[in-house]
This record gives C-alpha cells, structure tokens and sequence, in this order.
C-alpha cells in the first residue's frame, strides 16, 4: 500500500518560527518548510509533512493542542491549522519547491544547495544551505539582522569568530565569505551541530568551520586559547543573559559581540546584566519586534 502523507499549513508570525520548527522537531516531526517570498519576509507560512497512519485524527488534534501555548509567550493568538492530504509522490520534491534564493541585504544570498546560481544575483556572496536542517534559515528576523550586521562590517579579513548557539551554521558561513579566517561553533542541540557541518560541507568551509556539541564551554575548548575577534550569538535573551558572564572566556578583550534572539523590551534588562559583566552593549538595530546588540568590553 503506497504511503500516503498529512500536510500541515499554517499562517506563521515571525515571533514563532523557530519555536514551531523546535516544538516540531521535538515531537517527531523533521519534514518542516517556511515558505515566504524574498520581498515579504515577514508573510510566511508553516508547512509539515506527516506520515498518514501515524497521525489519525486523535493525534492531530492533540498536536494542535501542543503547539498552541507557543503563542501565549508572545501574547498571541496561534493561527488555525489547515490539514490536507497528499499522495505518495516524493514528498521531498514537493518541499523543495517551497525555496527560493533569498537576498539579504546589499551583497548575501542565501540559496537552496540544490538551486543553480541566479544570473540576476551572481555579484552576490552565496550562502549555500539545506534547509531540510530547518534551524535559521534565514528568514527569521533575528538571523536577517545579524547577517546585515555582519555584511556591514568595516573589516572581516583574517578574524577569528566564535558562534555560540550556532543553528544552521549560516552566520558563521556569512563571516567566513567576507574574509574571517576560521570559525568555531557549538550548540547544544546534536541536530543543529549536524547541519552546520553539512552547511558548511556544501558551501565549501569545512575546513574552515569547527563545530562540535556543547554551551560556552565547550566554544572555549575549541578555541584553544585563541580568543575571537567577532562573537555571534543569535539564541533567546534569557539565555544569553545566563550565559554572559563566560563571554570573557571566547571573546577577546578587543572583540565585537553581536547579539540577537532578543526582543525589543528585553534590551535593557540584558543590558544591565552585561554592564554588571563589564560589557557595554548598545541596540543596534531592531526589525518588528526584534532587537540587535553589539557588545564591547567597557
């Protein structure tokens, strides 16, 4: 009997992308896609493939009720869910078709690893990526605003970089097409350490790019003593503020922080929590509610 497939389509605010993939991937679910067009980033929908025998509507319902309190964090209210069946075609087919190139800023271009070069966009640095990792794809916010951020830095060439929390890899591979020479990386997340190396495999850096599982402390192993010029960090402001005062460990007294993940109103909590660490950190810029901080020794 051919398998057969539950599609699973929601509006998807940009507050709750990454903890919908999260919550997904915890419950089993890895055929995820956030499908949007380059000019509206901000208009996305969620979609999920599951196998048919294994969701009866009993469990769809339950895991419609295990998504829903995703929303109350950010005081909203979760949109519908829209199930639809689909036959056995290859289903991985119909995922891909949801990607596009996506241009960031004034020179990035995030493209799918399966996807030829644009003509249009062939002056562009290209970060080359499997979504199928669904961890920072570039679409949300936070991700835009440090891939900007780092774009827009005066000079890259020769910098060591750590990324504390690193998801997909795509910020390290970003510091490492303008010039950084090498990049350390852990997350805590086995899957996350897992598609950055193949992230960075396909855009060319493994040599360039280490990453291994762990916090901090396993960022400043993998140091070996060789502090970084550049930090980034793109995980949720509690934790960053819980994490702060090992910051010293991996990055230089002379380094740049680059922090997101955080919203708006949560800056100067964070701010004083890194002031107390000896930082002294700055909002940079913000997109919706979504803020970026550069952090330097004060």
């Amino acid at each position: 009997m051919a398998l057969s497939w539950w599609r699973l389509e929601l509006p998807c605010p940009p507050e709750l992308e990454d903890s919908l993939i999260w919550k997904l991937n915890a419950l089993g679910i890895p055929r995820v896609a956030v499908r949007h067009r380059p000019e509206t980033p901000e208009q996305r929908q969620l979609l999920a493939w599951l196998p048919e025998a294994d969701w009866p509507e009993a469990e769809r319902l339950q895991l419609e009720q295990a998504l829903a309190p995703l929303a109350d964090t950010f005081a909203l209210t979760m949109p519908p869910i829209v199930w639809a069946q689909q036959d056995d075609e290859d289903w991985s087919l119909s995922w891909k078709q949801h990607w596009q190139p996506d241009p960031v800023g004034q020179r990035l271009l995030i493209l799918p690893a399966w996807l030829e070069l644009p003509a249009e966009h062939a002056d562009r640095l290209v970060i080359r990526m499997d979504p199928g990792s669904a961890f920072g794809t570039g679409s949300h916010p936070t991700t835009r605003l440090c891939l900007e951020a780092i774009e827009e830095l005066p000079d890259l060439e020769g910098a060591r970089v750590a990324d504390l929390g690193c998801g997909s890899g795509i910020l390290g591979i970003a510091a490492l097409l303008q010039g950084a020479a090498g990049v350390v990386a852990a997350d805590t997340d086995s899957l996350a350490v897992r598609a950055t190396r193949d992230n960075a495999a396909v855009s060319g850096f493994s040599d360039r790019l280490t990453v291994d599982l762990g916090s901090v402390e396993r960022l400043a192993e993998l140091q070996q003593g060789r502090q970084a010029d550049l930090l980034l960090c793109n995980i949720l402001a509690p934790v960053i503020e819980a994490l702060c005062p090992a910051f010293h460990t991996v990055l230089s007294a002379e380094g740049l922080g680059l922090l997101s993940g955080l919203l708006v109103d949560q800056a100067p909590r964070l701010q004083a929590a890194l002031a107390e660490q000896g930082w002294r950190a700055e909002l940079m810029a913000q997109q919706s509610q979504w803020g970026l901080m550069a952090i330097r020794r004060a």
